[in-house]
């Protein structure tokens, strides 16, 4: 039987049932050699030769397509269709070739097909090619630059700026645009401003509301209205005067459908619309795209199939009537610079099939019919629109108003798709009532209280001869009239999607990486995604300000977006992937040398300047902004730790001891210093400190007989403020002897850096720690609970203090023992057998399929085989058995 060759066990399945017996298909999961993570891997000095080697977790799986090709002598490379999939089929080539598993009389081939469907499939078989190296060089030079710029800038970042964890080409210049969009948002000043709004009614009684656009005879520009005053003035001008409809102006529109997705904006769209971070986007698509719902989802391509677009078609033609069907069908061209996957859009496989007419989970069903709706939308006939201008004056021309509204004449693509936005939606969707020109607008008694009273708050209203007035916003007196109050608004945060989409204007990443870029730089801890924004914590800032200040070139935006573009020339054939290593290395080796005398106080030097405004902020007492709070005297600084990372100190160390985080003052930096009182037995000082790692008490002061005073932490939830001298000489006590062990030794508790605990330490010294759930217990706990907890903690020896409780049964695993989703200490995870897999930050432990839950657990076996070899050692047996007395050998090294 022929062999072929695919990334996932899924897609085997699901293949194999099209193929039939007479081929065997086998999953590679996916890439089966890797550059070994040590110095050497790329040798710039060799012709940049690259040392490849099979991981121990690809090696059984090399072994199966090795034992399988000895029953037929065809193989037949089916890995996905794009750059990384013809770099698999090649490392398999390779691999197999090394193994002496592909012969001269193997007959090899590659075939590729952009959706897992029968006949895609099918016809695929029919066109085999060999494999594309001109692909593979493109990703050979991708892979060693960014093993070159990961090799060697990471230690640098490690010697030069302590806690940083690593650089990477692109993961750097994507957190750039973070840390600047943040730096802008701080930067940012708010500017006032005024609109002014009124409900007027028609003679028909309809009403609609119109915003003041001139006064005086002078066309009002943003920031005119800039006071209350000048507000308050403008809505006396509004009331005073009679109005009438001076102008209506009518204008027919048409509103265009979107291409179909390709996957930087099926990622936008899915956050959008579900709040999906672009790997959980891109794990439901695969899922989808392995059963054959939908065609290959890693594309910059947005045309479509011609026998894809007469489907959709005929399946608008179907649901809602020709008249939903254009004239022509529409052809989409990418405007995208470097657009060059040669793939179609993200479609289904199947125009005909809705997400309704298919059994799927919740996360693939949304996802489906995202990709669904979009794809036949783009079809649709256009929507007809009426867009009207409406323009409201007085008889003495010193006042204008102006309505804007829209009609859907004909909704057409928009029956069942509206693309999401980004940002706010504009005045034009409001719908107008009839209005005809010459006749009065007279305004509507109280129409705009409602408004009013939403914008007042807490804020004191006061009444005037011309109406009703707060700070921010003013009613006229006959309550139609609406003064309000405005800010300008600093650029709003990146979300994951308006990144990618950043990132996709730029030129930077492609269609394969944008969601591991993304991924990496929230899990390095560079930035933290809150409500779906994206903040860059302080290290990232750290890393971002070295970079650009001593590696400017390699996170500018349009050097990355220059070498995208000759790496996409590599893959074209027009472009010498060593020649462009080369040029590359001789100038990024020069930039790592001129680093290599640097000292690190040159480095925080730089940095203190370059992050002034972020690390030290103005005082409102107008001090200097670096000048010590505590001494007065010294000048606050970027310091490192020891145990790496970093923190702001004073200068004047040790005299002042002055500490705090770089994010600003740590809880309690307030009371640093503050006398509780005086220890009753010893006499000393009882103080209220903040350190770095948060308040502490302290007993004295250091001397040279005690140069290290006696301290104690506050525990979390404590509020410093709330720690009076009975409280602190208690927390000074600890560690405290609860009593003795029936089994001998002393029990004691005490607060250590991971919460409250008892501890027993029995005769042979070895110690058994239990937590405890609240630190007063610390000060409470009895003998005989304390006893139990060490027991019960000695009998389940690991991190809990009793059995876990699942927090869902997701049923039992193919290879036998159940499969839940647990509660851990660093958030859920699934758990099978000795397997234990973290579930992903953006997946919600309820959400868990057991899909996921099998790919997550074979990844992570993959990665540890130890934690799974139970199940496979039982089916080794039978193969040994195979011929009595043949003589064991060893396996080739891979």
């Amino acid at each position: 039987m022929a062999v072929v060759v695919v990334e996932s066990p899924a897609k085997a399945k699901t293949i194999n049932k099209y193929l039939g017996k007479d081929y065997t298909v086998l999953a590679s999961y996916g890439h089966v050699r890797d550059l070994p993570p040590k110095d050497g891997s790329v040798d710039p000095d060799q012709d940049f030769e690259m040392k490849w080697e099979v991981g121990s977790d690809s090696a059984k799986h090399v072994r199966a397509i090795t034992e399988a090709l000895k029953e037929d002598d065809t193989l037949i490379l089916a890995t996905d269709p794009d750059r990384e999939g013809e770099a698999i089929s090649w490392h398999l080539q390779e691999a197999l070739t090394k193994r002496r598993a592909i012969k001269k009389t193997t007959n090899v081939s590659r075939v590729v097909f952009n959706a897992i469907t029968k006949t895609a499939v099918t016809e695929a078989m029919k066109n085999p090619r060999q494999v594309d190296m001109e692909l593979v060089e493109a990703y050979l030079a991708r892979r060693a630059l960014d093993y070159l710029v990961g090799f060697n800038l990471s230690p640098v970042l490690w010697r030069k700026l302590p806690g940083a964890k690593s650089a990477g080409r692109v993961q750097s210049v994507t957190l750039r645009l973070i840390v600047e969009r943040e730096m802008e948002i701080e930067a940012f000043r708010p500017r006032e401003y005024w609109s002014v709004k009124a409900v007027l009614e028609t003679p028909r009684g309809q009403t609609f509301e119109a915003r003041l656009t001139s006064l005086a005879g002078k066309k009002i520009d943003k920031y005119d209205l800039a006071t209350a005053d000048q507000a308050d003035w403008a809505v006396s001008a509004v009331q005073s005067r009679d109005l009438f409809i001076d102008k209506v102006e009518a204008k027919p529109g048409t509103r265009n459908p979107s291409p179909p997705f390709m996957t930087s904006t099926l990622q936008q769209e899915a956050s959008r619309k579900f709040g999906f971070g672009a790997r959980q986007t891109m794990q439901v698509a695969q899922r989808l795209y392995e059963a054959g719902h939908i065609t290959y989802m890693r594309t910059d391509g947005i045309d479509m199939a011609p026998e894809a677009v007469h489907a959709a078609r005929d399946a608008i033609k179907d649901r809602y009537g020709a008249k939903y069907v254009p004239e022509k069908p529409r052809f989409y061209k990418n405007k995208a610079k470097n657009a060059q996957e040669a793939h179609e859009c993200v479609r289904p496989t199947d125009m005909a099939k809705a997400a309704e007419d298919l059994n799927l989970e919740s996360d693939q069903r949304k996802l489906y019919d995202l990709i669904w709706k979009r794809a036949v939308a783009s079809q649709m006939e256009s929507a007809r629109l009426e867009r009207t201008t409406v323009d409201i004056s007085s008889k003495d021309g010193e006042v204008t108003l102006r309505a804007n509204g829209q009609v859907v004449a004909f909704d057409g693509f928009l029956k069942i798709y509206e693309e999401g936005r980004d940002d706010v939606e504009d005045e034009d969707a409001n719908r107008l009532p009839q209005i005809h020109e010459g006749e009065p607008a007279k305004k509507h008694a109280n129409g705009m209280q409602a408004a009013f009273a939403k914008l007042l708050n807490d804020d004191e209203v006061v009444d005037t001869g011309s109406g009703r007035r707060a700070d921010n916003a003013m009613l006229d007196t006959s309550g139609a009239v609406l003064g309000q109050q405005h800010f300008t608004q600093p650029p709003p945060r990146y979300t994951e999607a308006t990144l990618v989409k950043r990132m996709e204007e730029l030129g930077i990443g492609r269609p394969s990486t944008y969601a591991s870029i993304v991924t990496t730089i929230q899990d390095r801890g560079y930035v933290r995604k809150d409500k779906n924004r994206l903040f860059p914590e302080d290290k990232g800032r750290l890393v971002t300000a070295f970079l650009e200040n001593y590696f400017t070139r390699y996170v500018s935006y349009d050097f990355t977006a220059k070498l995208e573009e000759e790496l996409d020339n590599v893959s074209a054939g027009a472009e010498d992937w060593k020649k462009l290593l080369d040029r590359f290395w001789r100038d990024f080796r020069a930039a790592l040398d001129e680093t290599a005398e640097l000292r690190i106080t040159e480095v925080l030097d730089k940095i203190n300047e370059v992050l002034e405004p972020h690390l030290f902020p103005e005082k409102e007492d107008g001090t200097p902004r670096r000048q010590c709070p505590k001494c007065g005297e010294g000048l606050l600084s970027l310091k490192t730790a020891r145990s790496g990372g970093a923190f702001i100190g004073c200068g004047n160390y040790p005299e002042c001891r002055y500490t705090r985080p770089l994010s600003g003052e740590l809880e309690g930096q307030e009371f640093d210093g503050k006398l509780l009182g005086y220890c009753p037995e010893t006499g000393l000082p009882v103080t209220l400190r903040a350190g770095r790692f948060g308040p502490y008490i302290q007993l004295g002061e250091p001397t040279e007989e005690n140069p290290k005073p006696k301290r104690a932490s506050i525990p979390k939830g404590m509020a410093p403020e709330a720690v009076e001298l009975e409280r602190a000489l208690m927390l000074l006590s600890l560690p405290r002897t609860v009593g003795e062990h029936p089994d001998g030794g002393p029990i004691e508790a005490a607060i250590g850096r991971f919460g409250p605990y008892v501890l027993h330490v029995n005769g042979e010294g070895k110690k058994v720690y239990a937590n405890l759930e609240d630190s007063e217990e610390v000060f409470t706990i009895g003998l005989n609970r304390a006893v139990d907890l060490i027991e019960h903690k000695r009998a389940n020896p690991g991190r809990g203090r009793t059995v876990a409780e699942p927090l869902k049964q997701l049923g039992d695993h193919p290879d036998g023992g159940a499969i839940a989703v647990m509660k851990g200490r660093y958030g859920p995870y699934v758990k099978w057998e000795k397997v234990n897999a973290t579930i992903p930050k953006d997946i919600q432990p309820e959400d868990v399929t057991v899909e996921q839950a099998l790919t997550w657990i074979a990844e992570k076996a993959a990665k540890s085989p130890k934690a799974a070899a139970k199940k496979p050692a039982a089916k080794k047996k039978p193969a040994a058995k195979k011929k009595s007395g043949a003589k064991k050998k060893t396996p080739a090294k891979d």
